[in-house]
This record gives structure tokens, C-alpha cells and sequence, in this order.
């Protein structure tokens, strides 16, 4: 066992820098543990017992090297807890990490000060190249489906919301339009995914296009929603748009985290495509309304 302690007359810094991290370390202990009962698959499990038995012997490292008694930090067991629970594990686990992360570079820091570390940070890398890519949900697997109906959504209703409030500038009227356009693109976009998916071959054709269409409807429920609740057109177009953003924003911090995936440049540009379509159907909407001379 590694006896070291650090001098009360060393560093504070480093001193407060090890304290934090070992208390990390036990929380994320109780953490994994937590996470692992709830699991149904073996495999599932056993990873995160595997990280889990980890990050105790780094607690026990670093509390050899402070002296100190640390106490998990159950808040933030309470908020990745169910932050996994509803996001999923391996968004959840991979956000930890990533916290981790922060970790490792502290500890690269002071492996020249302190001996004895090198062993967690092999541990930490390990952790987030070989055993969370182990981790396999479902739902991942589906992410090109739920981006073709999270994106077609979003990038049609957008549009067609704008058009038809400049159009029509009646909010009922106007959800009620959008929502039939909606369920019937959902309905249409879910049996696109499908039969392109039997085309190829795919056995999980209909689980595909199960998430196409449930990720279209969702985003039309919330797309539509500011226009049942609200009496001023405008202002509820405005709403959808700011919803439409944070829809994208969440989602892309999703696959980011998720899937390690470059976040700002796939916000960006599903942004600017909803965004410019819903433009460039607002100016539809105003020379249809100009021209033709229908008023509603």
C-alpha cells in the first residue's frame, strides 16, 4: 500500500488540488455503484462495478498521500443519478468523465511534486478509452434515425410555421395547420426511414423508423406548443424559433457528449438551416398574403 503523505508545510495548492480530487474519487464511487444496481444487463454492470472498484482504490491512494477523510458529494450523486437515468448511461458517464478529464490534467500537473500517481492516471485514461466505449445503449444506435426526424422537423415545421403566421396571423388556425402538417410529415417520414431501411437490408427497419417518427412528433408538439398558449402570433413564432434553437442546442450537446462528436459546428449549421428556412417562408408568407389578397 502507498504510504505517502504530503508535508502540512508543502503547497496549499497542491495540498486543496489532491483534497478536491479525492473527493471526486469517492463520489464517483458511490456514484458507479448507485448507477450499477439499476442496471439489467451483466455486461452493463460490470463495467461500471469495474470503474467503480477504481475509483475507491484512487480514494484510498489519495487519502494515504492527505491524511484527510473526504465525504461523497451527494448532490452531485443525486444530479448525475438521475442525469443518467434520463438521459442514459452513456451520456451520463461520459459527462463524468469528461469531468475527469479536468482530473487527469491536474493530476499530470503534479506527478512531478507528488509520486504515486501515475497508476490513477492510467486508470482515469483507461476509463474513458476502453471501458466507456464498451457501454452500448440502444438509443445511440438510432441517431442517424432520430436526426432525420428531429431535423426534418424542425427544418419543415420552422418554415411552415413562419409562413402560415404571416399567412393566416390567426394562432388556432395556425397550430391547427401546423399540426396536421406535422403528424401527417411524421407519419410520412417514419415510412420513408422504413422502406429505405428494408432496401437496405436492415433488419431493424421498423425500430428505425419508430424513432424517426417519435422524434418528429415530439419536436412538432413543442414547435406548435407557444401557439395553443399564447394569443399574439408574432410573439409565439418568435417563441418556436427561440424553442427551435434550444431543441438543436440540446440534442447536439447530447451526440457531442454521447457519441464524441464536434458540438459547435453540427449547432451551427442546423441552426442556420431551420432558421433560414423559416425566413425564407416568412417572405413567402408575406407575398402570399400580398398578392393574392387573402385575408383570414
Amino acid at each position: 500500500m502507498f504510504e505517502e503523505t504530503v508535508d502540512p508545510t508543502a503547497d496549499n495548492t497542491i495540498r486543496s488540488q489532491l483534497i478536491a480530487d479525492q473527493r471526486d474519487e469517492i463520489t464517483a464511487f458511490h456514484l458507479y455503484r448507485k448507477v450499477a444496481r439499476t442496471m439489467r444487463d451483466p455486461h452493463n454492470q460490470k463495467i461500471l462495478l469495474a470503474i467503480s472498484d477504481d475509483e475507491m482504490k484512487h480514494f484510498r491512494r489519495l487519502r494515504s498521500i492527505t491524511g484527510v477523510a473526504t465525504r461523497p458529494q451527494k448532490f452531485k450523486i443525486f444530479i448525475f443519478y438521475w442525469m443518467i437515468r434520463i438521459l442514459g448511461l452513456t451520456f451520463g458517464i461520459k459527462l463524468l468523465e469528461k469531468s475527469e478529464n479536468e482530473a487527469i490534467a491536474a493530476y499530470d500537473e503534479l506527478a512531478d511534486s507528488v509520486s504515486g500517481l501515475d497508476d490513477i492516471i492510467a486508470d482515469e485514461e483507461r476509463h474513458e478509452t476502453e471501458l466507456i466505449n464498451m457501454i452500448e445503449e440502444e438509443h445511440l444506435q438510432y441517431t442517424g434515425s432520430i436526426v432525420l426526424g428531429l431535423n426534418d422537423a424542425l427544418v419543415e415545421l420552422t418554415g411552415a410555421l413562419a409562413g402560415y403566421t404571416f399567412a393566416f396571423q390567426n394562432t388556432r388556425l395556425i397550430a391547427l395547420t401546423g399540426l396536421i402538417t406535422g403528424i401527417s410529415a411524421s407519419f410520412s417520414m417514419a415510412a420513408s426511414e422504413y422502406l429505405s431501411s428494408r432496401q437496405d437490408d436492415d433488419s431493424n427497419a421498423l425500430r428505425s423508423a419508430v424513432y424517426t417518427g417519435i422524434s418528429y412528433v415530439v419536436t412538432v408538439i413543442l414547435l406548435i406548443l407557444p401557439f395553443l398558449l399564447l394569443s399574439n402570433p408574432f410573439i409565439c413564432l418568435a417563441v418556436t424559433l427561440l424553442i427551435a434553437v434550444l431543441v438543436i442546442f440540446m440534442f447536439n450537446f447530447y451526440v457531442s457528449i454521447a457519441k464524441d462528436e464536434p458540438f459547435k459546428r453540427r449547432f451551427l449549421e442546423m441552426s442556420a438551416i431551420s432558421l433560414g428556412v423559416a425566413a425564407l417562408s416568412f417572405l413567402i408568407g408575406i407575398l402570399i398574403r400580398q398578392f393574392i389578397g387573402i385575408d383570414i
